[in-house]
């Protein structure tokens, strides 16, 4: 959405949610489109994050190999989601950049890392939270539906049970990551404002960011299914087209814009 030329509006004036855009179907496809253009724009900086997302992600996985499922677990709660939004706010700010005719510069992308380190973390915290309350549903699924052999109408309605409760909270998770990160990279907006305005756009255009998603898990199981290569490509990639997707589908020009 273009910004209005009247500026930033007063703190006490702004909406609790920022104002979004009726999406139609060609919109996730754009967004790709437009994150492959900054992806040629600026190759060598986009395929360093991509060896960096695609290392810790080997790590990830090599740790949890070698130590089971509950490291894995525990790495990921510990680690990579912390990790994960600062890289994301350095992949934006390469789009941020080229949007604004600018070279993108990997020093630019550390200081808007800094920058915005704090309200990453609060973002970090809340995903912490989802993921912990997550593992819990599953554990009572399995305690009150318990599976015995043999018995298919139990194992269909396990599934069915699991399937519906594991929905709600991928759906939760996605709602409030599609759009607040890139608000923070590019306006003075707090973590809470940015997250309830992700949410309230997914809400209006649910058909359309259903696409979106389904694009977003395709994209990263082609990365993970060539041997963690295809990450290199698909996370700057799929950065940058969320940048682009932002920016179509919020007016955040209530707030300031970050230097």
């Amino acid at each position: 959405m273009s910004d209005p030329v009247s500026g930033p509006a007063p703190e006490d004036q702004r909406p609790f949610a920022v104002p979004c855009a009726q999406l139609g179907f060609d919109a996730p496809l754009r967004w790709l489109r437009l994150g492959w253009r900054d992806l040629r724009a600026a190759p060598g900086l986009s395929l360093l994050f991509g060896l960096v997302i695609m290392a810790v992600s080997i790590a990830v996985a090599a740790l949890a190999w070698s130590l089971g499922r509950f490291a894995l677990l525990a790495t990921l709660l510990s680690g990579f989601v912390f990790i994960a939004p600062l890289l994301a706010v350095g992949l934006y700010c390469v789009s941020r950049a080229l949007e604004r005719g600018q070279q993108p510069q990997l020093s630019d992308s550390f200081v808007l890392a800094r920058r915005v380190m704090g309200q990453a973390g609060v973002f970090a915290l809340a995903q912490l939270v989802i993921l912990l309350v997550w593992s819990r549903a599953g554990m009572m699924v399995n305690a009150f539906v318990p599976l015995q052999e043999g018995d298919l109408a139990g194992l269909l309605e396990f599934l069915a049970i699991g399937s519906a409760v594991g929905s709600l909270f991928a759906a939760l998770t996605f709602a409030s990551a599609a759009f607040s990160l890139p608000m923070i990279a590019d306006r003075d907006v707090d973590m809470v404002t940015a997250c309830v305005s992700s949410i309230n756009a997914v809400a209006r255009n649910k058909a359309v960011m259903l696409l979106w998603a389904l694009l977003i898990c395709l994209l990263t199981a082609i990365g993970f299914a060539t041997a963690f290569l295809g990450l290199a490509i698909a996370m700057p990639w799929l950065a940058y087209a969320a940048w682009h997707g932002y920016r179509e589908t919020l007016d955040a020009s209530s707030w300031p814009e970050l230097p």
